[in-house]
């Protein structure tokens, strides 16, 4: 049986991936704030490693499969915990459980970005020169530009940079036999999308806006792409973000390739 950790298991897309895993036949270590098997805050270095060292111990070293969900919406008004649950809260957890994914069984990790990650280049990116450094301190200046609307930029720059961070981690990956993707869902019926429909600065635009089909995604909608990354029918998968959004990006950007 394969032993798959998912990050942020308890709600949206996290819980229906863990659904999802757990019927296709996966041993799922959920890790949350509360309600799951390792219970850990992803918004600081020392919940980080609580749950790197968790889930190590639950795994005894060996695991087959990540997925990194854990996120924040733009709704937070801490731009600097945004960055540090959405952007940290993956990268820390991917090359803390990379040793235990290369001792795994054909293995596999997924990172949730989000389409508003090409809504910035590298070179545009905010948080571009904190990612290279390793210095966060800088955050909260580095995004105020966007006034009350930091937190959307703040969102942006974290899902761009942790799309770019898998994308520099292919090589080494690959070499070690495991392979790495991202899932770049749209408008998703969660709680997190529901949050932001609620606040005053963002619900308008959100509620007024809908993709090609129509509609927001499902969380088992992303959760059964999710699965298919992880699974051996993508074996040559590798490197990769799929975007999955119900037409948004190509509505918004109908000339990018």
């Amino acid at each position: 049986m394969s032993t798959t950790v998912v990050t942020g298991s308890t709600s949206g897309i996290g819980a229906a991936t863990r659904a999802a895993l757990r019927e296709a036949g996966h041993a799922v270590v959920g890790v949350d704030l509360s309600g799951a098997d390792v219970t850990a805050d992803l918004s600081t270095a020392e919940g980080r490693q609580r749950a790197v060292d968790a889930v190590l111990d639950r795994c005894s070293g060996r695991l087959d499969g990540l997925v990194a969900c854990a996120g924040l919406g733009p709704h937070v008004d801490d731009p600097a915990r945004i960055v540090a649950v959405n952007y940290l809260g993956a990268v820390d957890l991917l090359d803390g459980l990379f040793p235990a994914l290369r001792a795994g069984s054909g293995p596999a990790a997924v990172a949730v970005s989000s389409v508003a990650a090409a809504h910035l280049t590298w070179e545009t990116n905010p948080i571009a020169a904190a990612v290279d450094s390793g210095d966060f301190s800088g955050v909260e200046k580095a995004v105020a530009s966007a006034g009350e609307y930091r937190g959307q930029f703040a969102y942006a720059a974290a899902k761009n940079a942790l799309t770019v961070a898998v994308r520099r981690r292919a090589v080494e990956w690959g070499a070690a036999g495991v392979r790495l993707n991202t899932v770049a869902p749209g408008a998703v019926d969660t709680p997190l999308l529901r949050a932001g429909e609620d606040d005053p600065r963002y619900g308008a635009s959100i509620r007024g806006f809908t993709a090609p089909l129509g509609r927001h995604g499902r969380p088992d909608e992303i959760a059964s792409l999710i699965v298919y990354l992880l699974g051996p029918h993508a074996g040559f998968v590798h490197g990769a973000q799929f975007v999955i959004d119900g037409g948004a990006d190509a509505a918004l950007r109908p000339h990018a390739v």
